[in-house]
């Protein structure tokens, strides 16, 4: 009976909430890494702007953007000679806002980002931890499958795909989606490889844990700081994919926007109104700056080779 008073006591049960401030303290000490890191801090600050920007489009852009006006068209922006304030950034060759159009750009920008990333990154982590820690015919059939995608450059694999599916912003997210999880395989396959024979994954099986137990809940948790570095800088790199692709005109189709449909659309006026292709070229480099700047940050301050 004392026994059980023990540890039914208040004192006894005070030790559980113990992992909520654990995870504050975490937090606060990763926040002043953020503070002390500029590059870090910058790439944080400019990607909550253009996350702002493309969640509140309707109520920053000054013009509908797919609204014409041939009367105004390639128009320069508003401190050269011949530009007006109405139009800050000018027009493009169909009298089309272009400071609306890359708003509204930078929404299919982190949407085809995040959702391909997160289809990518889910396929490889599945397929790297299965690999690695079961072993065996499963990991040799899943290798040979990554050699196959790596055999076939990424561009002309996506270009093959979306030529069969036609154009769409679904199709972009899943021929993306689909070609990039190798990387993610790769790197999880390798941690899990060192992970499982480690001790307490030993003492696991020893005292009789299922596989699912000890893959999940000792194994999964060491990979996912790896996982969310690499899926960071996936981002940028999806991106700049997204971008290519609708420079082709194989990605997002009229009238969706998108920042590298318009940069096919002006490079054509390169000479004579340089502004139509120059500003989608600067919101994406400016956007990839900063998910590569914040994604160099998370590593060194999760990756725990680095510390």
């Amino acid at each position: 009976m004392s026994v059980s008073a023990e540890t039914s006591s208040p004192a006894a049960l005070a030790v559980a909430p113990q992992a909520s401030p654990r995870k504050q303290e975490r937090l606060k000490r990763g926040l002043r890494k953020l503070v002390r890191s500029k590059t870090g801090l910058i790439g944080a600050v400019l990607l909550l702007l253009i996350v702002g920007v493309a969640l509140f489009a309707p109520w920053i852009a000054p013009h509908s953007p797919g609204k014409t006006n041939v009367s105004v068209k390639l128009l320069p922006p508003m401190w050269m000679s011949e530009g007006t304030a109405m139009y800050p950034l000018g027009t493009d060759n169909l009298g089309r806002d272009l400071l609306s159009r890359l708003v509204y750009g930078s929404r299919v920008s982190l949407i085809v980002g995040l959702c391909s990333v997160a289809l990518s990154g889910l396929i490889g982590l599945v397929l790297g931890l299965l690999s690695g820690f079961y072993g065996g015919w499963i990991d040799h059939l899943i290798m040979r499958v990554v050699d196959a995608f790596l055999a076939i450059p990424t561009i002309l694999f996506m270009l093959l795909i979306m030529s069969i599916l036609g154009p769409g912003l679904g199709t972009l997210i899943f021929v993306i989606g689909i070609t990039g999880w190798v990387s993610y395989a790769r790197m999880v396959r390798s941690e899990v490889l060192s992970i499982r024979e480690r001790d307490y994954v030993r003492s696991s099986r020893a005292v009789g844990a299922r596989n699912l137990r000890i893959l999940f809940v000792h194994i999964l948790p060491n990979v996912f700081s790896s996982f969310i570095v690499i899926s960071t800088l996936n981002v940028a790199g999806v991106i700049i994919s997204e971008a290519s692709l609708s420079f082709m005109g194989l990605g997002i189709q009229p009238p969706d926007v998108s920042w590298g449909g318009m940069l096919s659309e002006g490079r054509q006026y390169l000479a004579t109104s340089w502004w139509v292709a120059t500003f989608p070229g600067i919101a994406i480099t400016i956007t990839v700056l900063a998910i590569i700047f914040l994604g160099d940050w998370l590593r060194d301050t999760l990756d725990p080779k680095l510390k």
